[in-house]
C-alpha cells in the first residue's frame, strides 16, 4: 500500500507541474506573438531610415562624420550582450552567453573589450568571472522593451562613442529565425557600416533617381544616423526577446509533453502495483481455503 501511496503522490507532483508548464507554454506564445507584432511594426520605420540613409551615401558626396568614420586606431570595443532577465528557455541563455565569451577572447591583445550587459542571467554569469571587464549593466528590460529603453541604451552608447570611450560598438545578440531556432549572432552598430550597395552606387557615382535635399544631405545626416543607431538597437532588443520567448515556449512545451509522458509510466506502474496486491490477496484467500480442507 505505501509503494501505491508514493506512485499516487508523484502522479498527483507531476500533474501539477505540467499544468504549471503548460499555462507558461501559452503565456510565452502571447509574449512572442506581442514582441513580433512589436517588431513588425518598427520595421517600416527603420527600413524607411535605412533607405534615406543608403541614398543619401550613395551620391557620391564623401561626409565627415564619426558616425560613419571608422577610428583610426581601435584601442577599446565595446559588447552589447543582450540576454534574458529570467530562465526555464532551455539553453538560449548560455548558448549566448558562451558566444560572448568567445567574441571577448578573440579580441586582439593590443585590444581593450569591454562588456555593457543586458538582463539578470547576463550580470549573474558575468559577475563571477572578474576577466572580462563590465562597463555598466542594464536589467530588468521586460518582456517587451519600449521605444523609451532603446533610446536610453543608444544614447548611453552613442555618448561613449563620441566621447572616444569606446571606438566600436557590437551588439551581441540571438537572432531569431523561428520559434525553434535562434542563433547567437554579432551586429556592429557603431562606427555604421555601409552596405555594399551604397558603396557600389557611391563608387559609380550613379543614382536611380537624383533627389534635391532641403537642407543640404549634411545637415539630414547629422539627424538620420543617431535615429538609424536608435532604430537598429532596439530592433536587435526586440529580435532578443522575441527568441528568448520562443525558447521559453519550446521548452515549455517539451517538459508539458514530458511530463505526461512520465504520468503515463507512473500510471502504468501503479496498474501493475495494483494487480499485483490483488493477486497475491487472491493467492492468501486460496491458500488459506486450501489450508482448511
Amino acid at each position: 500500500m505505501a509503494n501505491m501511496r508514493d506512485i499516487r503522490r508523484r502522479i498527483k507532483s507531476v500533474t501539477n507541474t505540467k499544468k504549471i508548464t503548460g499555462a507558461m507554454k501559452m503565456v510565452s506564445a502571447a509574449k512572442l506573438r506581442k514582441t513580433q507584432g512589436t517588431l513588425v511594426a518598427v520595421r517600416p520605420y527603420s527600413d524607411k531610415i535605412q533607405e534615406v540613409m543608403d541614398h543619401l551615401l550613395s551620391g557620391g558626396e564623401e561626409y565627415d562624420t564619426p558616425f560613419l568614420t571608422p577610428r583610426k586606431e581601435v584601442r577599446n570595443i565595446l559588447y552589447i550582450v543582450i540576454a534574458g532577465d529570467r530562465g526555464l528557455c532551455g539553453g538560449y541563455n548560455i548558448n549566448l552567453l558562451r558566444f560572448a565569451e568567445a567574441q571577448m577572447k578573440a579580441t586582439p591583445e593590443e585590444q581593450r573589450a569591454m562588456m555593457l550587459l543586458i538582463g539578470n542571467k547576463a550580470r549573474e554569469h558575468f559577475r563571477t568571472r572578474p576577466q572580462y571587464e563590465i562597463m555598466d549593466v542594464f536589467s530588468n528590460i521586460g518582456d517587451t522593451p519600449n521605444v523609451s529603453q532603446g533610446k536610453a541604451l543608444s544614447d548611453y552608447v552613442i555618448k561613449k562613442y563620441l566621447d572616444g570611450e569606446v571606438d566600436e560598438v557590437h551588439v551581441v545578440y540571438s537572432k531569431f529565425q523561428s520559434v525553434l531556432t535562434q542563433i547567437p549572432s554579432v551586429a556592429q552598430v557603431l562606427p555604421i557600416q555601409v552596405a555594399e550597395g551604397s558603396a557600389e552606387a557611391e563608387e559609380s557615382g550613379h543614382t536611380e533617381t537624383d533627389y534635391i535635399f532641403e537642407p543640404g544631405g549634411k545637415e539630414l545626416l547629422d539627424v538620420i544616423l543617431p535615429k538609424y543607431v536608435d532604430s537598429s538597437i532596439y530592433r536587435l532588443l526586440l529580435e532578443s526577446k522575441a527568441g528568448e520567448h520562443g525558447a521559453r515556449m519550446t521548452a515549455m512545451d517539451s517538459a508539458t509533453d514530458n511530463a505526461s509522458d512520465l504520468i503515463d509510466k507512473l500510471t502504468l506502474a501503479l496498474n501493475r502495483a495494483r494487480q499485483a496486491q490483488i493477486t497475491t490477496e487472491i493467492t492468501e484467500i486460496v491458500g488459506g481455503a486450501a489450508a482448511l480442507e
